[in-house]
């Protein structure tokens, strides 16, 4: 139908002719009231807001010279971290003199990883930050 014989019809009628789908060949319009179909369109996005899951970031410290118990209670968390769908980030700080035994913060982060790695993956790789080391696990 011709675009002018369109606008009149649409305007016989008291609606608008709202043109639906502009990359189509030829391009796709309707017969709509613009009010109504802005606020049809912006209750959709408000929906799809309240549904949609944020991702947080959840951070666990550690020590280079942790007990074993207390690396059991870390893991649960970030376990159940994970599981929640939330991204965890490891932060291992390093005090005094334990900066000159880096390998072995780098060897309780790669301890970490093999022990999450059925449930997460690694987004960013052990590095080291001043006085400390980071490491990301997102969920899988």
């Amino acid at each position: 139908m011709n675009t002018d014989e369109a606008i009149e019809r649409a305007k016989d009628v008291g609606l608008d002719l709202v043109e639906v789908s502009p990359n189509a060949s030829p391009p796709v319009a309707k017969f709509l009231d613009v009010g109504k179909f802005k606020y049809e369109a912006q209750k959709k996005a408000n929906a799809a807001r309240k549904t949609q899951k944020v991702q947080d970031v959840k951070e666990i410290k550690m020590r280079p010279n942790i007990d074993s118990h207390d690396y059991v209670v870390k893991m649960k968390n970030v376990t159940k971290f994970i599981e929640n769908g939330d991204k965890v980030k490891v932060t291992l700080r390093f005090r005094g003199r334990e900066m000159s035994h880096q390998q072995l913060g780098m060897q309780l982060l790669q301890r970490v990883q093999e022990d999450m790695k059925e449930t997460a993956k690694v987004e960013a790789y052990p590095k080291l930050e001043g006085r400390q080391m980071l490491m990301v696990l997102c969920p899988k």
